[in-house]
């Protein structure tokens, strides 16, 4: 794993010094903003929703404690609507149970390290991982019942990569910089795991997300 990381690195090294670089000073802060969708774990997810994923939108703020290294925190909300099964909690022996028309809602929390495979602030391409902790805020509203609600702990993890759009438009990219001090805008493709099992049903809340966004150093 660690040859082919190290390969990856040799690829994406800068074609040219496209983008803003006005200073010698180096990004502190990351800010994203992505949207996407999101495979839930619940193993009857498709027969009682319709779909096998649902939108999901977040937004993450990372403090750089290195150029390459960063802790963040991550808050996100995914909602569907379904026809008549709730499925987190059952008085069946954990088997779904029918409830009426069912909007569910998840709200993760992320907590996370990511590591970013950047030698140089001109670098085109540059892939990413992390992971770290989570928690998934749930609720389900069920017609003529009321909501369930609650939260559970879990983990996830990510991985990405990362296109520099500095060079596609050099003044914009120097304006970023002196009214808002941003120094990098990358667009970026990323997939994410999550597991949060929901201690009373055994129904992992997590799942699966693919997701894309913008990227904000400043």
């Amino acid at each position: 794993m660690k040859k082919i990381f190290f390969l990856i690195l040799l690829v994406v090294l800068p074609i040219s010094a496209f983008g803003a670089d006005p200073s010698e000073d180096r990004p502190c802060w990351s800010f994203e903003a992505k949207g996407g969708s999101f495979a839930p774990a619940l193993p009857e997810w498709r027969q009682y929703y319709g779909k096998r994923s649902m939108p999901e939108y977040a937004v993450s703020l990372a403090y750089k404690f290195l150029r390459q290294v960063e802790i963040g925190v991550e808050g996100g909300a995914s909602t569907a609507k379904g026809s008549g099964y709730e499925l987190i909690h059952s008085q069946n022996a954990g088997q779904p149970v029918y409830g009426g028309n069912v909007t569910y809602t998840i709200y993760p929390v992320n907590v996370f390290v990511l590591f970013r495979g950047i030698v140089n602030e001109n670098q085109w391409l540059v892939p990413y991982v992390g992971g770290g902790f989570t928690r998934m805020y749930y609720e389900e509203k069920i017609e003529g019942q009321g909501t369930t609600h609650g939260r559970t702990d879990g983990y996830n993890y990510r991985g990405g990569l990362q296109l520099l759009l500095d060079g596609m438009d050099r003044d914009a990219a120097n304006n970023l910089y002196l009214d808002y001090g941003v120094y990098h805008t990358y667009f970026f493709v990323e997939a994410e795991k999550t597991h949060a099992v929901e201690k009373s049903s055994s129904a992992d809340l997590g799942g699966t997300a693919y997701l894309m966004g913008l990227l904000f150093e400043f």
